[in-house]
């Protein structure tokens, strides 16, 4: 965990944005829902909810490759919606993104070393020598032996094609890193390794990070401050350990409950959920949690809650039936 800077100055503002999609016979697929987010320099958030809750919606949107529909993304105070294309484009050497599948991201035609190159090639004016020296000193930084870049992506590991995700990524020197879900597509001990190397780069370089996941152990490990997303709606939100023992939305208590530990001598009362989440087209009129809620009333159904914060002004949920005496404001805190 690192100290926070102040409030005041956000890396990346995502103000009370909504993000749907048209799909046809004037329907509209609502995959985010009025979500504030703030990232400071050198901070980790963590996002977490079951699939489909709009994560990787809104990691897509931090950076410009979707535009919000509703509401508004500012990158170190500036308009991301407002920005010319050349000028976007010089932006994104400050912000980068790290896919879910690795074997994906990487073109199969270019060997290691050209695709470790290749965003210095585009975002700087370094010489064809001085980038085969940053290369190689970002192969080292990356725990990769110089001969695996004269290889092909088909021809490393799961886990060593994402260190080479990585370390493109951290070519151009970033501001701001999201990584939606990079570490879902490995097996466990690679996870580990991969984890530790993002927290080392982390604590070296000072890089402010969105990490997207639905492993709660990795969040808790890894984030300063964590949002809960369900149905596209942030429902809880604060300081990682904060929510994680004293988790006031339904929803967040249901999902730390099914947390598994590794220690077998750590026991959970397990909260099941019952029915589906609700489709993206057809959401509940006022909590987005109401249809499976075990604590549901008449009132949930009213509208969509406020974000309620606590007194110190850092854990927020929206629900209805939070105490007044500990929740009061409706400002948002993310």
């Amino acid at each position: 965990m690192t100290a926070l800077t102040s409030p005041a100055s956000p890396l990346l503002h995502i103000d009370n944005v909504t993000r749907s999609f048209d799909v046809g016979g004037k329907r509209a697929l609502v995959a985010v829902r009025n979500v504030t987010l703030r990232i400071q320099p050198g901070e980790v958030v963590g996002l977490v909810g079951e699939s489909g809750s709009g994560k990787s919606t809104i990691g897509r949107m931090a950076i410009a490759l979707l535009p919000p529909t509703e509401g508004r993304i500012t990158f170190d105070g500036t308009d991301l919606a407002s920005m010319a294309t050349d000028d976007l484009r010089r932006l994104r050497q400050r912000m980068q993104i790290i896919f879910q599948d690795p074997w994906g991201a990487l073109n199969p035609r270019h060997t290691i070393g050209r695709l470790m190159e290749e965003p210095l090639l585009l975002h700087t004016t370094l010489t064809a020598a001085q980038r085969r020296e940053e290369v190689i000193a970002i192969a080292q930084r990356m725990q990769l032996g110089l001969p695996l870049l004269e290889r092909y992506p088909a021809q490393l590991s799961g886990g060593q094609l994402q260190r080479v995700c990585i370390g493109r990524a951290l070519a151009t020197k970033p501001d701001l890193l999201v990584l939606d879900e990079p570490t879902s597509s490995l097996d466990v001990s690679v996870r580990a390794g991969i984890l530790q190397l993002l927290d080392t780069l982390r604590r070296e370089t000072g890089v402010a990070m969105l990490f997207i996941s639905h492993d709660l152990e990795t969040i808790h490990a890894l984030c300063d401050r964590v949002v809960v997303l369900y149905l596209g709606c942030e429902v809880e939100s604060g300081p990682v350990d904060t929510v994680f023992k004293n988790p006031v939305h339904p929803y967040t208590q249901a999902l730390l409950s099914a947390q598994l530990f590794a220690d077998p001598t750590v026991k959970t009362v397990r909260q099941h959920l019952h029915g589906e989440i609700p489709s993206p087209l057809a959401a509940p009129p006022g909590c987005p949690f109401s249809t499976r809620c075990p604590v549901y009333e008449a009132r949930c159904d009213e509208g969509l809650p406020a974000m309620r914060r606590d007194s110190a002004g850092v854990h927020a949920a929206r629900c209805v039936r939070l105490p007044s005496d500990q929740f009061s404001s409706s400002s948002p805190t993310n």
